[in-house]
């Protein structure tokens, strides 16, 4: 006769059938240690995303590009989150590699990053190898518009792979999900804080004095010395995560996703036409997801430009109150992550007492009173005279940091808590979790499209600065905290488990 089994016997059995579809060797239940080793190639991907959201839009800027064209060279990152980030999700849902499904597109991604860097970093130098002069740098804006468009591909194909990893090593324990997701965005944090600590520093070229010549001037230096750190920290991260974990090479599997009876289907016909499958609730997170972006998006690319152009009042070409502004903006984009990181540790928690949805309505409010306070911000730094001693006073950049640090509690949530809903409401669909983590990117890169085709034209009409982008910000992020916490449900709080 058989015994019937526990609740907890069948929970064991349906975490075991998910390790399995995932590929991975490993027990039912995930070590936390595993998922936190996992997580950490989080924190050398964001490195570099810190260098370049820090250093990239000042020195586009220095290269001899507008401010109003300098969004448009930023396009390629929802674009390319468009295409690359759900197609390598998707290809890594049917990957059969020895190596396993998920970690062979990690190094790939890793490694297409490392050779990004270095091409941004020595695209000054490329450039004087071509001729380029101190007064046309023809070259070295071509090199660099290549190295960072190719930089934002290698981004969206690495972090699909890394989300869906940690959907697969989680399967269907959503506190779990919740958690691992709590570990990247904590990772995040933690390469975001030595990312913009490093872009904040400019002594670099003494520590590296190759990198400064005839070509390269002090701030170019910095630059590409800042980037040779990321290739050796993106090295180091990657071995700690796809070390972690041993995935199996997919077969069955395999075959059971592609044996359709549509098994030609085109990829983005597949995705798009998952859509009409997709229940309310997850129609809803993907609608707040885009407005929370389209509040998060101005913010990204203009916040240390921000500091040195409306804080300090000073000009991208060659003015040293500008460098010293974006400098300083680094330095609040470094007190921005260690909120961040604070905030991550707790976000388990939070989510479990409150209700995910409230708490990212919350963040969301708190996103809209720091935008709304950077537009005051902005107009009383307008009142002040720079002739005097040519800094602005020390309340106004005291509150400028402290905008900025406040900014990384909703920051995230952002991080974590849409990829938990999604995570958890879509594997009912059958979908792999590569292939949803590119829906959930869908309704990120769109609103990322609208804010770099419009943000340039939008801050130009309104006399060239950022305060129109901003207001924009502000109205989205009010309207998305609104919806979260009157149309997302709350959760009831869970209850501890009774072992039987």
């Amino acid at each position: 006769m058989k015994v019937p089994e526990t609740n907890r016997q069948q929970r064991h059995r349906t975490n075991a059938l998910a390790g399995a579809e995932a590929g991975v060797s490993a027990p039912a239940r995930t070590p936390l240690r595993v998922l936190f080793r996992v997580a950490s190639v989080a924190c050398g991907i964001q490195f570099g995303w810190a260098l370049q959201l820090s250093l990239l839009t000042p020195y586009v800027q220095e290269l001899g590009i507008p401010h109003v064209w300098s969004s448009i060279i930023w396009l390629c990152g929802p674009l390319s989150g468009f295409f690359v980030q759900p197609l390598a999700g998707h290809m890594s849902d049917r990957s059969t590699s020895k190596y396993g499904r998920r970690r062979p597109f990690i190094i790939f991604g890793c490694g297409s990053i490392i050779l990004s860097v270095i091409l941004i970093g020595f695209a000054a130098d490329i450039g004087g190898w071509f001729g380029d002069t101190v007064d046309n740098k023809t070259w070295a804006i071509v090199v660099f518009v290549v190295g960072f468009w190719f930089l934002d591909m290698a981004n969206n194909a690495t972090q699909g792979p890394c989300r869906a990893l940690l959907a697969d090593l989680t399967g269907n324990d959503h506190r779990r999900t919740r958690v691992a997701n709590a570990y990247f965005s904590l990772f995040m944090a933690i390469g975001n804080v030595l990312g913009y600590a490093t872009g904040a520093y400019s002594g670099w070229y003494k520590v590296f004095p190759f990198t400064f010549n005839s070509s390269c001037n002090i701030d170019c230096a910095n630059l590409k010395s800042a980037f040779l750190l990321d290739v050796i920290f993106i090295m180091i991260t990657t071995y700690i995560s796809v070390t972690a974990i041993h995935e199996q090479p997919i077969a069955s599997v395999h075959d059971a996703l592609t044996d359709s009876s549509h098994p030609q289907e085109a990829f983005f016909w597949e995705m798009f036409g998952t859509f009409k499958y997709l229940p309310g609730p997850v129609w809803l997170i993907l609608f707040v997801t885009s407005l929370t972006w389209i509040g998060w998006f101005p913010f990204i690319l203009f916040d240390t430009d921000w500091m040195g152009r409306e804080i300090y009042g000073g000009d991208p070409n060659g003015d040293l109150k500008y460098s010293d502004g974006v400098r300083m903006g680094a330095f609040g984009l470094v007190l921005n992550s260690v909120i961040l990181g604070i905030t991550s540790v707790f976000m388990e928690n939070l989510c479990r007492r409150f209700g995910s949805g409230f708490i990212w309505g919350i963040s969301n409010i708190i996103m809209f009173l720091c935008f709304l306070a950077m537009l005051v911000l902005t107009f009383v730094a307008s009142k002040v005279d720079y002739s005097i001693d040519g800094v602005p006073p020390t309340g106004v950049v005291i509150a400028a940091l402290v905008i900025f640090a406040i900014l990384g509690m909703p920051l995230a949530v952002t991080y974590s808590v849409p990829y938990a809903l999604v995570a958890s409401r879509i594997e009912s669909l059958g979908l792999g979790q590569g292939l949803s983590m590119g829906v959930l990117n869908v309704s990120i890169v769109i609103p990322q499209v609208i804010v770099s085709l419009g943000s340039g034209p939008w801050d130009q009409l309104f006399g060239g600065g950022n305060s129109a982008a901003f207001a924009v910000a502000a109205a989205a992020s009010f309207a998305s905290g609104l919806v979260a916490i009157l149309a997302i449900p709350r959760s009831r709080p869970e209850k501890p488990k009774i072992r039987q």
